[in-house]
Order: structure tokens, then sequence, then C-alpha cells
């Protein structure tokens, strides 16, 4: 065509910008597709190895083994209660008492001593604070590690009666759920932590339903360390009976509930 115009007009003419670009478009190959690179090799193997449910699950027991024979060999509890430093006193003795109450709960030691020793420790107003806060702090500690590093592999061996009924109220009715075990005790402490994190439910829901519903129960445990030395005082026996009564009515109703899943 260029020389078609060239020969007509005597000179050498030009092709408009429009003509150029589509033939340009024409002879140019079609772009091909680049392939996006799949990681591989050993790095990537062993880092989805790693990150497995069921590896991330062997890591929280590793974990729960660990910081379980700690408290066996070295038992913090009782440092906690008889050998707390003297020279730490104040809101920054009960900051510390707080934040150790709180790690070592995830280690199964037994609540009720350690509200016993916060009362022991700083009586019934700030021990009341400090077993408080480290309610919070385990409970949330041990639903985090649970929630990360146990709860996709352990949901898929829900398939008892009583496992799938428990994980239906948890996911359902989470802070109904949470609130009545931990107002009438029975669940141990660890147990609701982990069984809650293994089920659907909210972070903040479980949160808020373990401070609200562990409140009478640190109370009375805490007023009856405080007033330990004085075991006929009302405040003393009160803090017994408020603690025994919830015990006595939890029981019933576990056992109540029980007797309904299984009839159905």
């Amino acid at each position: 065509m260029l020389d078609d115009a060239t020969t007509r007009s005597g000179g050498t003419a030009k092709a408009s910008p429009g003509a150029a670009a589509t033939e340009l478009a024409v002879l140019a190959p079609a772009a091909v597709p680049v392939p996006v690179p799949v990681p591989g090799g050993f790095a990537a193997r062993c880092t989805r190895t790693l990150l497995s449910p069921w590896s991330r699950l062997s890591l929280l027991l590793v974990l729960l083994a660990a910081a379980a024979s700690s408290v066996l060999l070295f038992e913090p509890q009782k440092l906690l209660a008889d050998g707390w430093p003297p020279q730490v006193a104040g809101p920054a003795a009960v900051v510390l008492f707080a934040v150790a109450y709180g790690l070592i709960t995830v280690a199964f030691v037994p609540r009720p001593l350690l509200n016993l020793a916060a009362g022991a420790l700083f009586g019934s107003e700030w021990g009341i604070g400090a077993a408080m806060a480290g309610t919070v702090l385990g409970a949330g500690i041990a639903f985090g590690l649970g929630r990360l590093l146990g709860q996709e592999a352990l949901r898929p061996l829900l398939r008892g009666r009583l496992l799938k009924a428990a994980d239906g109220q948890f996911s359902r009715h989470g802070f109904r759920s949470m609130l009545a075990v931990r107002l009438f005790p029975g669940v141990p402490f660890w147990a609701a932590n982990y069984a809650a994190a293994v089920s659907r439910m909210g972070y903040v829901p479980f949160l808020l339903a373990t401070a609200i519903g562990s409140i009478p129960n640190v109370a009375a445990y805490v007023v009856a360390g405080a007033r330990a030395s004085t075991p006929t005082s009302p405040a003393f026996l009160i803090a017994l009976a408020c603690i025994a009564l919830p015990a006595l009515a939890g029981a019933v109703v576990a056992w109540r509930k029980r007797h309904h899943l299984r009839g159905r």
C-alpha cells in the first residue's frame, strides 16, 4: 500500500498513525499469560507442616504439659501465699499478683487456693480486685491459646452426643452458657476455657461472661481468706455459705442437664 501511494504521487506517502498502530497490532504476537510461580521445595513443605492444625495442637499440648510440670516442681501457688516478698507492697504488689495469678491458672493451678491467698495477702477489697484481674487474664490467655492452636484440629472430633450438645450451647448461646458455668461452679476453670475456645463463641462474650459470672465465687473465697483468722465471724460464715450453695446448685443443674441430654 505504501508502494502504491509512492508510485501514484511520485513521492513518499506517510501512513496515518491509526493505520500504523493497527498494522503493528496485527504483526505483534499475542500476549502469553505469565504463570504465577507456586511455592514449593523443602522450606515450603516444612512451613505447611508446622502451620497445620495437628502441629499447632501438638504445640499446645507441649506448652500445657510444660506448664503443668513447672507447677508441680516449683509450686508457685505456695510462693504467692507463703513466700510473698515483703518489700513488694501496695498497688504494685496487687498488679504483680494478678499477672502471676493469670499465668499459673493456665497451668491448671486450682483457683480457690489463689483466691484464698489473695484475701490473706491483700484483704477483701484489694484481694477481690487482684483475683478478678487474674481470673480474666488467665481465662483470656487460655482461650486465645485454645482458639489459635487447638480449634481447627479438635472441631472435627466433636462427634459424641454430649460433646455436640456442649459445643452447640457455647456456639449459639455463648454469653449465657459461659455465665451459667461461672456462676455455678462444677466445670473446672481450665476445662471451660478450652471448651469455649474450641466452640464458635466470640472472644468478647467469653471475657464478659467470665468477668461477671466469677465475681460471687471469687469474692466469697477472698473474703474467707481475709477472715480466716476469725472463723466464727459472720463474714467468714457468710463467705462459706456463698461457696457451698452455688456449688450445690451447680451440681444439681449439671445432673439434671446431663439426664435431660441422655433422655433425648
